[in-house]
């Protein structure tokens, strides 16, 4: 099989979780650790950083691995979803994996593949761990899939462990309230090893992780009760200037109100990693922090795309996610005329709580993207129209941009979000915004 046969056979044979959602996911390590020993166990050739978090984590991750990299030290990196291409999801100092090594595994391990049917993510991460090892990576930068006890990603022993915050996400797999998830993210808390917890508001959280770390004996930070953030600013054009304790001050290209906390949480986790021996450059976190997006191929977080309008892309799919993002929106409102919004989302998400949550002050242009799981554009167009959001369906992602820049004048602001998919679909329209 050549690279695109081979994807297709592992859509076809493994369910991938951002094809068909929840039917894909299959709880428990035991896949994962036969896999894991098939290869001999690759991921024990390096030092792990582990992500997990309900919002932040992709940012985070991106962040850790470009200071990292930028600090000589070879690095891997491993999140999910892709956003254009399925190569992004495994890089090597921002390098994504050669589409042959994808052909090879897939080869090395197709009677594994046809006797234990591992899902698409299971088969993904025993890839990324394999290709790091092979690429003889110095620290791997892991983000979680789902939750974390029972994610695949679990079977490593990092050297540092980071839970971003905790939201209402997956409520059908994770539970139904905060504490259940928090429960199942705080399975990445390992012996011994310290955990850096991000953004947390519920005391009766911050308090649940001091147990499940004090249970493991490990060392636990709250990022947010540092001083190592000593004061942030937001530009303009949505991105940073961050003074920090240890590295002066940080020009930060990402976007967006959420980056303040992730932000904390990423000083926090450099602080850890330098007292322990990991050398950390002043130099390359200034680099890493001005430079990451196009150091580690991030896309998708409040990124903009065009100037006049101007139009931002932002994966945001959660309620979590978009209590931030509104309070962005409402900045950018006071220095544009108008707000058009193209909005799509995943119909296993919580659908009417976010958009409750959705001004009624713009122009809504609801779409599907072009996966099985997205949510009608007709049935966005309904449940809208039962929360005073006024627009029209578009039954393509294409579609709803192009109508939207039709109808923004120079001065308007778009802003393309509600799934991973729709920026994906999105984000083809602008090829110069690819990374």
């Amino acid at each position: 099989m050549n690279y695109k046969e081979t994807l297709n056979y592992l859509y076809r044979c493994a369910p991938a979780f951002h094809k068909v959602g929840a039917d894909a996911y299959k709880p428990g390590l035991e896949r994962s650790v036969e896999l894991d020993n098939l290869s001999n166990n690759p991921h024990r050739r390096y030092k792990c950083i582990h992500i997990a978090g309900t919002n932040g984590k992709g940012s985070v991750a991106h962040l850790i691995a470009a200071v990292l990299q930028a600090s000589g030290h070879k690095t891997g990196l491993y999140t999910s979803p892709h956003i254009v291409d399925f190569r992004e999801r495994i890089r090597v100092n921002g390098q994504p994996i050669t589409s042959q090594y994808v052909v090879d595994f897939v080869g090395k391990n197709i009677k594994f593949i046809e006797r234990s049917k591992p899902s698409f993510f299971e088969l993904t991460t025993a890839l990324a761990f394999d290709y790091f090892r092979h690429k003889k990576v110095s620290y791997a930068v892991i983000e979680t899939g789902l939750g974390g006890r029972l994610d695949c990603t679990n079977i490593i022993m990092p050297v540092l462990s980071v839970i971003t915050n905790i939201s209402l996400e997956h409520t059908q797999l994770l539970g139904d309230n905060l504490l259940s998830i928090a429960n199942e993210k705080a399975g990445i808390i390992k012996p011994n090893v310290p955990v850096i917890i991000g953004e947390q508001n519920e005391d009766e959280l911050k308090q649940f992780f001091y147990q499940k770390a004090f249970e493991k004996s490990s060392q636990l930070i709250m990022s947010t009760q540092k001083d190592n953030l000593l004061d942030a600013e937001i530009q303009h054009d949505g991105s940073w200037v961050f003074e920090s304790a240890d590295y002066g001050r940080l020009n930060c290209e990402l976007r967006g109100l959420s980056q303040k906390y992730n932000v904390q949480t990423v000083l926090s986790a450099l602080k850890v990693l330098s007292s322990s021996g990991t050398q950390i450059r002043i130099a390359a976190v200034k680099k890493a922090f001005k430079n990451v997006m196009q150091m580690t191929g991030l896309m998708g977080r409040w990124q903009e795309v065009n100037s006049k309008p101007k139009i931002v892309c932002d994966i945001g799919h959660n309620p979590g996610a978009w209590q931030v993002n509104l309070r962005q929106l409402y900045h950018e409102a006071t220095h544009h005329d108008s707000v058009h919004i193209v909005f799509g989302i995943s119909n296993d998400k919580d659908v009417d709580r976010i958009m409750y949550l959705l001004p009624k002050n713009a122009t809504y242009y609801f779409t599907q993207a072009s996966v099985p799981r997205a949510a009608s554009a007709d049935e966005l167009v309904n449940i809208g129209y039962e929360y005073g959001l006024k627009g029209k369906g578009y039954p393509t992602v294409k579609e709803a941009v192009y109508d939207a820049i039709s109808n923004a004048l120079d001065s308007d602001f778009i802003l393309i979000s509600g799934s991973a998919f729709v920026v994906a679909d999105a984000l083809t329209l602008f090829p110069n915004s690819i990374i």
